[in-house]
């Protein structure tokens, strides 16, 4: 049998190649079809919930699809993650997540039940924030120094509360530049272990502003230190945790999000387009304007490298925190 004309073969493969195209440019058009759930690994009130409301709510201004926003939170959002990673890879199922459980996690837990990697496609960064040291407002503390002066006169007295690995680690940090002992007690998410701060249960946390600045600005929280290089804008008044005498202190987290990794390329850059729209919405100015944090997009080849490069760093974080994995 002979080839066909170079000319007339050509035009078949190119005919051939545009109708296995054409499946995937339609899904692509077409999506989304049905309501999107946004999976979220922390608790309502959280930091992370708050932006994925905000977004899902541009996200059906844009398409007139529901979203819906599944809060699982707990393990360190391992659940939410395992969750995400089964689910259809239609676009249908969306996780907006955090370095909690794309950068932390595989240091500080030796059986994860997911792969940050192999089992997600990235999307988009979504944004990027600081945390705050904060103690009651009827504390004794009214600086660091203060706090660093109790916790070194009794050392393992003293109590931090953490509900996402980026208030583990920021807080282990704190004791191990610091040179202190101070019991560290888990929680499901930042919002849970703030209701103990204030009924007393433990004696301070570094949380996440969008959590934590609500109640400072109510005056039931006492702001001693933000935790990165610079002063955060909504606290000016407030120091760095590195200004105030713990020398070489920066810890920040970020939000992106990530569908399952067999989800048609079209399909991820339809989403990154609806949710790069829904970052610079309307809807997600008041989180970003009221919570410290700041808008952040990627494209999915620039969040993968970043990623890798965050997983290497909070790696290293985490080994000289002394952490040992679960």
């Amino acid at each position: 049998m002979t080839s066909p004309h170079p000319i007339r073969r050509t035009a078949l493969l190119a005919a051939l190649a545009a109708g296995f195209a054409l499946p995937a440019f339609a899904q692509a058009t077409k999506y989304p079809e049905k309501p999107v759930t946004f999976i979220v690994p922390f608790a309502a009130g959280s930091a992370t919930d708050q932006l994925a409301r905000a977004l899902g709510q541009s996200f059906t201004e844009q398409t007139k699809q529901t979203v819906i926003v599944d809060n699982k939170a707990g393990a360190s959002g391992m659940m939410a993650a395992q969750a995400a990673a089964r689910a259809p890879a239609d676009g249908s199922v969306v996780l907006i997540t955090t370095n909690t459980t794309h950068a932390a996690n595989e240091h500080l837990y030796k059986k994860l039940g997911y792969d940050p990697l192999k089992d997600f496609a990235p999307v988009t960064g979504l944004g990027k924030g600081g945390q705050v040291l904060v103690v009651r407002a009827d504390a004794p503390y009214k600086t660091v120094a203060d706090l660093l002066a109790k916790a070194k006169q009794s050392p393992g007295k003293l109590s931090f509360g953490s509900g996402s690995s980026s208030s583990r680690v920021a807080g282990e940090m704190f004791k191990q530049l610091s040179g202190t002992d101070i019991l560290h007690v888990p929680y499901k998410s930042n919002p849970n272990a703030v209701t103990d701060l204030l009924g007393g249960q433990i004696d301070l946390m570094i949380t996440d502003t969008a959590t934590g600045l609500p109640q400072i600005k109510a005056g039931k929280l006492r702001a001693l230190g933000v935790s990165t290089t610079k002063r955060i804008a909504l606290l000016p008044e407030v120091p760095t945790i590195d200004e105030a005498g713990v020398k070489g202190y920066d810890m920040g987290y970020w939000f992106a999000a990530y569908v399952p990794a067999a989800t048609p390329q079209p399909v991820v850059a339809r989403l990154r387009e609806i949710l790069v729209a829904a970052v610079k919405s309307a809807a997600a100015k008041p989180f970003f304007d009221g919570s410290g944090a700041d808008a952040w997009t990627t494209t999915p080849e620039e969040l993968a490298k970043f990623q890798a490069a965050e997983t290497a760093k909070w790696g290293k974080v985490i080994k000289a925190a002394g952490i040992e994995a679960e």
